[in-house]
């Protein structure tokens, strides 16, 4: 209030000036909405690009080796930066009335535009899965979930080349409702599907009418992942896709080429894991250790996605560049440690804070 009462003494023009500087730095630095969330494994376009790029923005290697992730950059930066915002409010369930053809991955043109880059046709970076894995879903603000509708194209279209729209894709799961948690977990059968498709997330939020609508590029591989969801990121109940309703149109585009991976210098991520290490505690602070370990082929870089649920916060860290925001911290490799062949592994450290319970947090490793 005294702020205002001052200002309302400066000479017009001097006022006004000053009153344009202070919305410019207010929207230049706004940084991704701590109260919401986004699909994390696989991750959707807009999470993975902040993943990938988020600590190393200015990369101008990013237009050569994540072009669409660039175009998304460079169209808003909020894009990436509000990854956990795609949302829109009163939808009331109609999500196919509300959401055009060609507009869904960024709900249909949300918050002004915001995310409409993520619509852009071409070689998203995609992640390889088998064809029946647990899908993360991280909720920052543990907002809840009336139910996730998994939606996955189907066998045939080309997401490199054909735009994403309700009739290229097939309802596969329905789930129950998921109580507040920092993570909602199912797991996903893609049935007989080969190569690239898009996974394509409606997440109902409990809170309010409020509709998130989440698409992740994946390729997948067949075979059947090991991980089950855990007791707390569960639903309620689970329903079959038969309990949700079915796209409204059925024909399906004709395909261009089955399965095909794009062409283009951008490559699909390949598998990382990684672990983490309690080394050290004292009193409100901590130390640990995360060691990455390649998959089965070798890799030119990675990052690991550390979730905390009780509010630990990374002060230091070593042999890796560590950027945080919420509950999340992304850790990404140093220009030394992020190039290993198959099964290689490296570490990086860091110290924290804590209070409360000082448990490990979730782990999800990205490479390419």
């Amino acid at each position: 209030m005294q702020l205002s009462h001052r200002t309302r003494l400066l000479p017009g023009s001097l006022a006004a000036a000053l009153a344009a500087v202070f919305t410019v730095v207010v929207v230049s630095f706004a940084g991704p909405a701590s109260a919401h969330g986004s699909l994390t494994d696989p991750p959707s376009r807009n999470y993975g690009c902040w993943a990938r790029w988020g600590s190393d923005f200015q990369n101008p290697n990013m237009a050569q080796t994540d072009p669409m992730c660039a175009q998304a950059w460079t169209a808003n930066p909020d894009t990436m930066w509000n990854w956990n915002g795609l949302y829109r409010e009163g939808v009331a369930g109609n999500h196919q009335a509300a959401i055009p053809d060609g507009q869904l991955c960024s709900g249909g043109r949300t918050q002004s535009g915001r995310y409409q880059s993520l619509d852009a046709v071409g070689p998203w970076v995609a992640a390889t899965k088998p064809n029946n894995f647990l899908m993360t879903l991280t909720d920052q603000a543990q907002h809840g979930a009336d139910y996730l509708q998994i939606y996955i194209t189907k066998q045939g279209f080309n997401p490199a080349t054909q735009p994403l729209t309700w009739s290229s894709l097939e309802l596969v799961q329905t789930t129950g409702r998921y109580a507040p948690a920092p993570q909602y977990q199912a797991q996903v059968n893609a049935g007989s599907r080969t190569g690239r498709h898009v996974l394509f997330t409606v997440w109902q939020a409990s809170h309010l009418d409020q509709s998130y609508y989440l698409c992740s590029d994946v390729i997948f591989t067949g075979g059947t992942s090991t991980q089950s969801p855990t007791a707390s990121a569960s639903p309620s109940r689970s329903a079959s896709a038969s309990a949700g309703p079915s796209p409204s149109r059925s024909v399906s585009p004709s395909p261009s080429r089955s399965g095909a991976t794009p062409s283009g210098s951008a490559q699909p991520p390949k598998a990382c894991s990684a672990t983490y290490t309690k080394t050290s505690e004292w009193s409100n602070g901590f130390g640990a250790t995360v060691s990455v370990t390649a998959g089965g082929s070798a890799i030119t870089s990675w990052s690991v996605t550390l979730t905390w649920a009780n509010g630990q916060t990374i002060t230091t860290a070593w042999n890796a560049t560590v950027s945080t925001i919420g509950s999340i911290s992304t850790a990404v490799n140093a220009s030394y440690n992020g190039s290993m062949a198959a099964g290689q592994s490296t570490s990086f450290g860091f110290n924290g804070t804590w209070s409360g319970t000082n448990s490990a947090p979730t782990l999800v490793c990205s490479a390419r």
